[in-house]
């Protein structure tokens, strides 16, 4: 049990910045396996925004210091290559 105030109150803090951390990862993987599965339809039409929006939650996640930047870069970087290979060989 916490006993001074201070540790009491960065502990809540610490809980409510988890439960944001977890829903934030949790929009990016959501994010990228809808991208994953219109990947795999080969040329869907909505494959340009599924990317915008992947790209979009990726990059905000990384403003807030959920995840690292180079991590975001390197996700941002992975999907933007596979979605134009599939639209090249479309």
């Amino acid at each position: 049990m916490l006993r001074h105030p201070s540790a009491q109150k960065r502990h809540r803090q610490s809980l409510r910045r988890r439960t944001r951390n977890e829903r934030v990862r949790s929009q990016i993987k959501s994010a990228r396996k809808k991208l994953q599965r219109l990947l795999e339809t080969k040329g869907s039409p909505e494959l340009a925004q599924a990317l915008k929006e992947a790209i979009k939650n990726v990059s905000k996640a990384a403003s807030k210091k959920v995840i690292h930047k180079r991590k975001a870069a390197r996700l941002i970087s992975r999907m933007t290559r596979k979605a134009n290979l599939i639209s090249k060989a479309v």
